[in-house]
């Protein structure tokens, strides 16, 4: 039997031609760009979301490089940022000449570390070299961050708060989306996340109203919006006139028809998921060193199911032998990656974050992944005596 370690088949199949109709509407629709889709996509997302705006982007690394452009970061601004995720949540703070500061994690639940997160702060603070401005947060293998705590620590210090949910959008803490904590969250729609299209994509979703209106200039080469036209004339397209220096970053028509789709069994995949990350947990707990813990009061869309086993690499050869797939996220912690070894890392190093790098294993997670597959899962990973 061949598994699947996420099987987006299955759940195009489920869906019995509705995304292909979608598709076919669109294309046959012509608007290919920007087209009714999408804002009825962005509408829909929203209204999930529970935010006043979703603008939909090209994919989830613009998504969370608009707002900072849209903030007016500069060379000198430091923005605190988590090492053990992919490298796009750092990757974006050097294009504005900022510099990214690694904070380290919780050792339960692989996010952010509110008290080494606030010890940072004041490390930078004491130093003086640097001026924080921002905290990026991650919803990492798909739970909330801790977020009261983490809003806590931006209001003391002044700072903003981007909520990452390029692998968490639908997570929530007690029953509210991270957005009630965050100045903004931001998504990404590659096909594996568990919201995905079938291609790129990515959206920013915020209740600042003029936040939205900068974004949404700021993705289509800082065009005029609303609040630029105020007491101006301009009788053509308000794209030719250009009130900021921005950049091409739409979200497809097509995408848009595809995530219309998805979104609308999104809420009952995601209770599917936790259903299957429960049935792991039970099974798995006595044959690992440790099964996902997620933090109190919240919600995983369970992006990933992670486990952690002393004999990582020897249990992953095993499952391999015998077709299970998995996979490691991350092996090399952003901190220790070469393109960003120059940056600083937060008060007393990353101890954390560089023990877990070589235990962590993740196993196939996907909302039609079936109780006889998973089951063959569970008995592969038992079986395995290092």
């Amino acid at each position: 039997m061949s598994i699947a370690f996420i099987d987006l088949q299955a759940q195009r199949l489920r869906l019995n031609g509705a995304i292909e109709a979608a598709v076919q509407d669109a294309v046959t629709g012509g608007a290919w760009v920007m087209g009714p889709q999408v804002r009825q996509f962005e509408a829909d997302l929203a209204a999930f979301g529970q935010a006043k705006h979703a603008l939909g982007c090209a994919n989830g690394t613009d998504a969370l490089i608009l707002p900072l452009m849209a903030w007016g970061l500069r060379p000198g601004d430091a923005i605190f940022v988590p090492s053990f995720t992919f490298a796009a949540t750092a990757e974006i703070v050097p294009w504005l000449g900022c510099t990214p500061v690694f904070v380290d994690i919780d050792a339960a639940t692989y996010n952010m570390d509110p008290a080494h997160l606030e010890a940072s702060i004041a490390a930078v603070k004491a130093e003086g070299r640097l001026m924080p401005k921002v905290v990026i947060a991650v919803d990492l293998f798909g739970q909330p961050a801790d977020y009261p705590a983490i809003r806590a620590i931006c209001d003391r210090h002044g700072l903003k708060l981007i909520s990452d949910s390029a692998q968490g959008f639908g997570c929530t803490l007690n029953g509210e989306h991270p957005l009630k904590w965050a100045d903004v969250t931001t998504t990404s729609f590659f096909p594996a996340k568990p919201l995905g299209c079938y291609g790129d994509g990515g959206a920013v979703l915020t209740n600042d109203d003029d936040l939205a209106q900068e974004i949404d200039s700021l993705r289509v080469h800082g065009k005029a919006v609303a609040k630029d036209l105020v007491g101006r004339t301009f009788d053509h397209d308000p794209k030719y006139l250009n009130m900021r220096i921005g950049m091409n970053s739409r979200l497809d028509t097509i995408q848009a028809a595809v995530l219309i789709e998805k979104l609308k069994v999104f809420g009952q995949e995601i209770e599917w998921r936790n259903r299957i990350a429960a049935r792991y947990n039970e099974h798995l707990a006595p044959h690992v060193s440790a099964v996902p813990q997620v933090i109190a009061g919240g919600v995983s869309n369970w992006a990933q199911y992670t486990i952690e086993h002393h004999d990582r690499d020897g249990l992953a050869a095993h499952l391999k032998a015998q077709g299970v797939p998995t996979a490691v996220y991350y092996p090399i912690p952003c901190h220790l990656q070469p393109a960003y070894a120059r940056y600083p890392q937060g008060a007393g190093g990353l101890p954390v974050t560089e023990a877990k790098k070589d235990l962590v294993i993740s196993l196939p997670m996907h909302s039609d992944l079936d109780e006889a597959t998973q089951d063959t899962i569970i008995a592969a990973v038992a079986s395995y005596k290092a």
